[in-house]
């Protein structure tokens, strides 16, 4: 996609087009690329390195073990395709005489993109809507007296009750962070 496509206004002040954002982020290859970015410490990272990560999780084997022709595959589409549109979106910096790629503080702005419900997953809305339910129900059953919840004390209540909703945090904080672009080992597919 060549910079006419997008909105001049849009482009020069850096801010994307939601649709842009979308169609940028909806090609695997192009995630990966932010994902490996995000997590590395360096400033700039080199195209091979770069290749061998991207073509390691495309092939589910170790770079190391895959034929010449799948990194070529990769090397070829990334340096070709995916780097000059993240770089022509100012998500990353791509200097394609050096073979060097470094993240932008651009792409910042798409990690809203990037945290979604997998396709998998339920909301965690309707979670917490049911675990509300649940709670709801609890403290229905404690104030009728019906036997066991009735026989709970108001701390021992208010104990169950946290507990539900501190174990459902603590999973939706794991989710998200496993959604999250950069975080330890490779993405998700």
């Amino acid at each position: 996609m060549s910079v006419s496509k997008l909105d001049e206004e849009e482009f020069e002040s850096g801010e994307l087009d939601r649709d842009d954002v979308f169609e940028m982020l909806s090609n695997q290859r192009r995630r990966w690329v932010l994902h490996y970015l995000k997590r590395e410490e360096k400033e700039r990272v080199d195209l091979r390195t770069l290749v061998d990560s991207v073509s390691s999780w495309e092939y589910e084997t170790p770079a190391d073990e895959l034929p010449w022709k799948k990194r070529k595959r990769v090397y070829t589409s990334l340096r070709q395709s995916h780097l000059p549109r993240l770089d022509e979106t100012g998500v990353i910096e791509y200097d394609r005489n050096r073979g060097e790629v470094a993240l932008t503080d651009e792409a910042r702005k798409l990690q809203l993109y990037l945290e979604y419900v997998p396709e998998d997953d339920i909301p965690w809305s309707h979670c917490y809507l049911g675990l509300s339910g649940v709670g709801a129900v609890i403290t229905a059953l404690a104030w009728v007296p019906v036997y066991p919840i009735g026989e709970l004390s108001a701390v021992a209540l208010g104990t169950l009750l946290t507990a539900m909703f501190g174990a459902s945090a603590i999973v939706h904080t794991y989710y998200l962070r496993r959604n999250r672009i950069g975080h330890e080992g490779p993405p998700k597919r």
